[in-house]
């Protein structure tokens, strides 16, 4: 006895043949938003801390000021403010949420997850949370994941945050760490459309753990690789960074996955509006512009202002592109991310 669903005059390719086509749903990027702290700290500050100056470090890295939070804000007061104006610029109401994303990897705490929480402060409870660790990829996965659920059907609106407190596990005795990384949060707010063609035409995301060590956060000495080669500043909870082994990975996995991303999306460098990149480096980024023939408004950069802010960065970013009006419906964006796991992520978008 045949178990097929099919009788004998049917196949799967006739029965498929006659079902009606799936209608792709588009998606909006409704409205974006970001939060940063008041509090400077400028390179001649870090020059009082560490044994360093600013033209070094203007010149190695395009940075010139940093944001840091003050002591008793965390990281999920930050991601509050940036997606409560995310919220407001979309003109969305909490309670619309299906879910929300947090990108983080400083959470305000283990468990419960910093989305958790965020639904809870929003008024959005019982919308879906949780948090997204992938370090500066961070914000890129969630927008591929939040993009995903609306494309499929599972959710209507998805707010996706990225927000850092880096300054509460840098190292401010390590002037090879110390001098990159800031705090500040950003976020979107993503809703169906009735545009199939808006939304993420391209999207994926990588992962290489087995270069774990070159960009890490030990607890204890359980953590440490088995040969540190100098990557370890002897205190744990602190970023420890291969400085030399993360900017050659950077540079040689950010044009392989752009052309990767061009090519699958069937697009051209010219074709594309806005590169919004995670802020890493200066040179990094510069280096991308030029082998894409890119003109420099066509290319992100605030890395000089907001220093690296992880999962915070490409969001932030983000919002300023949108909120200066620096592109409009129907142009393509590149979102672009490399980060610590060692993990990367691209996303071809529609508005």
């Amino acid at each position: 006895m045949s178990l097929s669903p099919f009788s004998e005059s049917e196949s799967v390719e006739s029965v498929r043949a006659s079902l009606p086509p799936v209608q792709r749903v588009g998606v909006r990027l409704a409205g974006t938003g970001m939060a940063v702290p008041q509090r400077i700290l400028h390179n001649d500050d870090l020059a009082k801390i560490v044994d360093t100056n600013d033209e070094w470090i203007t010149q190695r890295t395009g940075i010139k000021t940093r944001r840091i939070v003050e002591n008793g804000t965390t990281v999920r007061h930050l991601a509050h403010r940036a997606v409560e104006a995310a919220l407001a610029n979309a003109g969305i109401a909490p309670t619309e949420l299906d879910a929300l994303i947090c990108a983080t990897m400083t959470p305000e705490m283990v468990c419960p997850s910093t989305a958790a929480r965020l639904v809870a402060d929003l008024g959005a409870t019982p919308a879906g949370a949780f948090d997204v660790s992938a370090a500066c990829s961070g914000f890129v996965y969630s927008l591929n994941i939040a993009s995903a659920m609306i494309q499929s059907g599972h959710a209507r609106t998805v707010a996706v945050v990225g927000a850092e407190t880096l300054s509460k596990i840098t190292d401010y005795t390590d002037r090879s760490t110390c001098i990159l990384f800031g705090d500040g949060a950003g976020a979107a707010v993503l809703t169906a459309s009735d545009d199939p063609t808006q939304g993420s035409i391209f999207q994926m995301m990588y992962s290489d753990g087995r270069s774990w060590h070159d960009i890490y956060v030990p607890r204890d000495r359980s953590n440490l690789p088995e040969h540190v080669n100098g990557t370890f500043s002897g205190n744990f909870d602190k970023i420890q960074m291969n400085g030399r082994e993360v900017f050659k990975f950077a540079v040689n996995t950010l044009n392989k996955a752009i052309d990767e991303a061009l090519q699958r999306a069937g697009v051209t460098a010219d074709d594309i509006a806005m590169v919004v990149p995670h802020q890493s480096n200066i040179r990094i980024l510069q280096a991308a512009r030029e082998r894409l023939g890119l003109p420099e408004e066509k290319i992100w950069i605030n890395i000089d202002r907001f220093g690296n802010t992880s999962a915070a960065s490409v969001p932030i970013c983000l919002h300023e592109i949108m909120e200066q009006g620096r592109v409009k419906k129907g142009d393509l964006l590149l979102f672009i991310a490399i980060g610590g796991g060692l993990t990367w992520a691209t996303n071809i978008w529609r508005l």
